[in-house]
């Protein structure tokens, strides 16, 4: 069971990071949600100052849950990687 959701997880989270790309001839380099100019930095400094996912989704509406959801993963597996 145990190994059955982490593979869940795990196959979850990959599918989220397809979400994001770093190019360098975009907001120089940053990762980005594909298709838009909006930063995986943007979306968490928004989270950080306490803005719910439905207020960033205001702020961003072609943004979905899921690009929020791929921002925040991003970052976790970031710091994981330190």
């Amino acid at each position: 069971m145990f190994k059955t959701a982490l593979y869940y997880t795990l196959h979850i989270s990959d599918q989220l990071l397809k979400r994001i790309e770093i190019n360098p001839n975009i907001m120089g380099g940053k990762p980005v949600i594909k298709g838009t100019r909006v930063t995986v930095e943007a979306i968490l400094k928004r989270l950080a100052e306490g803005l719910y996912v439905e207020d960033v989704l205001k702020d961003y509406p072609y943004l979905t849950k899921d690009d929020i959801k791929a921002a925040i993963t991003m970052q976790r597996r970031f710091l994981r990687m330190k």
